[in-house]
Parts: C-alpha cells; structure tokens; sequence
C-alpha cells in the first residue's frame, strides 16, 4: 500500500530559510536481519515536538528506535538525528534520552543508584548526577521508593525508573519504546502528564505505543510504519481526509430525524443514511466531512430535526490505524 505523505506542522526551530529543520531524517533506510527485514527503504522527516510512532506488531518500530540511539548500524541508507550518524557518536548520546521496551535494571542498585549510574555515563560528575537522578525520580513519583532495590520495584515502577533516567540529563530528544506498559492508570495519567510537560518545555518526544487513544491525546501527528516502510506520517486528521475510498461515519441524533435523513441523502457527498427506529439515531457516511459540517446548521434548521448530539466515530487514531492497515 503507498503511503500517505502528510507532513506535521510545527512552528518551533525554524531554519534559516523559513523551513523548519527536521530532528530525524532517514532516506532509504534499511535495516536486516540476516534474510529477516526489519526495516526496508524507509523515507520520512520528523519535525520537533512530540510525534507517535505507531504501527502493528513486527512493523519496524523498535528497529527504527534502536537505529535512532546508535544501538546498531543501518543495512542500507542514510539517518540523521538531531544532525548527527546516531552510530557510535558520544556528542549526540548526551543529547537524546532512551526508554527502551524491554526491562534495562540492574537489580541489584537502588532506583537511585540505578538512575545516578546512567547520568554518570554521560560524563557528569557525581554530585551532579546524583542531584539530577534525585529530581527526576521525583517527578515520576518514585520519592519515597528511590533508596529501595529496584528489585523490589513493580513492573509500573520499574517502568517510571527507565523514564526517570532517560530525561534526568534533559536531552533535547526523548525516545520512548511502549513507554506505558505495566502502568496502572493513575500512572498512566502521570507519565502523560509528564509528556505534555517536556514537550512544552521544548523537548521533543517519539513515543511508541500500542495504546493508539493515548498517543492522540499527546499529539495529533504521527508516524505509521508497516512492514518496514512509512505508511503514512502527519496529523491524524489530515492522514483520514485523504483516505477517500473511506466515507467518514457521523453519528447525530435528532428529535425529527426522518425529514433530515431525506435532505442528507440529497447531498452530493452524503453515501448513506441510515435510521434506528427506537432511538431515533442516525448513521451517516459522507465522502466530505467538511461540507457536511457546513451544509447541516441549513438542513437542520429547515427540516426543523432538531438535532440533539452529533459525533464523528471514526476520526480517531484508532480508526486511521484500522483503514491503513486493515
């Protein structure tokens, strides 16, 4: 399936030129495991801000982030992160904060040893790193469990302890893999939170998830890779106008929903109308969600329908992932 190239908008980092400078860029890349494909010819620029990396199981994702933190060289192609080869380049390990997938802990050590360790790898000296190590664990609420072992964390705190380390040093770019997972929802509210706090603060994010409501309720634009390649990258809502072949799904319920059912049927752009008799709901399909939204204030008012609730189902992240992979 080709892909649907929309490009993010984002007002921050300009160029010289007026553009705006992209914090990832891959062109042609290509990432093999022995006769495996984990990556293949992929294409795409990432601006700065927060951006979801989504896309089914096996799709690429934790290949392209391993790429991103210099954890393995490319097979084919070219990537530039932050203006640099990612691979084996100290200069931009300091600037870029990983929480990878998979449980990174050592057991052994406190959660703030643990976190103070990692600070000290980026050449801060002690004193230093423990005071920011200290700081972000708070931030993730770990205060109060900090001096413990981590291997008497739960799998939420462990979670909250690789976030910790992965923006104590405050990077410029965060990449987070399935950062969510194991968090309870309280904790899952935190971390979001947290999120929105970095990116207003001018930190960049690319966040994996599975949990497609949540990455929207972050930020609009995403990344969408299937089997190794872009699929389709830009605000969710631009990504669905584009996706023609699909007719948007409205939902509206109205006190005189019969009269208006006929209107929209005489609408251009509406497919269909469909009534529930019980409840007096109507479904409605239209190739053009934004001609409708202008034509119904009309239609409404002149069949006198009285319109009481009206949603769009199938605007979400959810649905778009479901349309481009379906």
């Amino acid at each position: 399936m080709d892909s649907v190239p929309v490009h993010p908008r984002s007002s921050s980092a300009q160029d010289g030129g007026g553009g705006v400078k992209p914090i990832i860029k891959a062109t042609g890349l290509g990432r093999w495991y022995g006769e495996v494909i984990g990556l293949n010819d992929l294409n795409v620029e990432i601006l700065p801000g927060i951006t979801g990396l989504v896309g089914p199981n096996g799709a690429g994702k934790s290949t392209f982030m391993k790429l991103l933190v210099g954890e393995m060289r490319p097979s084919s192609g070219s990537l530039e992160v932050l203006g640099h080869t990612p691979f084996a380049n100290q200069e931009l390990y300091r600037q870029l904060g990983f929480c990878p997938q998979q449980d990174a802990l050592y057991d052994h050590m406190t959660g703030l040893q643990f976190v103070t360790h990692c600070m000290r790898l980026a050449n801060l000296n002690h004193t230093d790193a423990k005071a920011m190590a200290t700081r972000a664990l708070q931030r993730v609420h770990l205060e109060n469990a900090m001096n413990r072992p981590v291997s008497g964390y739960s799998k939420g705190m462990r979670q909250r302890t690789k976030l910790a380390q992965a923006f104590a040093h405050t990077p410029k770019l965060i990449i987070a893999d399935e950062p969510l997972t194991g968090l309870d929802p309280v904790a899952r509210h935190q971390v979001l939170d947290l999120y929105r706090e970095l990116g207003d603060s001018g930190t960049s994010l690319i966040i994996s998830s599975h949990v497609l409501h949540e990455v929207q309720s972050l930020t609009p634009r995403i990344v969408l890779i299937h089997r190794g390649r872009l699929l389709a990258q830009g605000p969710v809502e631009d990504v669905r106008q584009l996706l023609s072949r699909h007719p948007r799904k409205v939902h509206l319920r109205a006190r005189e929903p019969r009269a208006l059912a006929r209107a929209l049927l005489e609408l251009p752009h509406v497919h269909s109308a469909t009534l529930e008799e019980a409840t007096g709901d109507l479904h409605i399909e239209t190739r053009d969600i934004r001609a409708f939204h202008s034509d119904l204030p009309a239609l409404a008012s002149r069949t006198r329908s009285g319109i009481e609730s009206l949603e769009s189902s199938d605007a979400s992240l959810d649905a778009v992932f479901d349309y481009l992979v379906g």
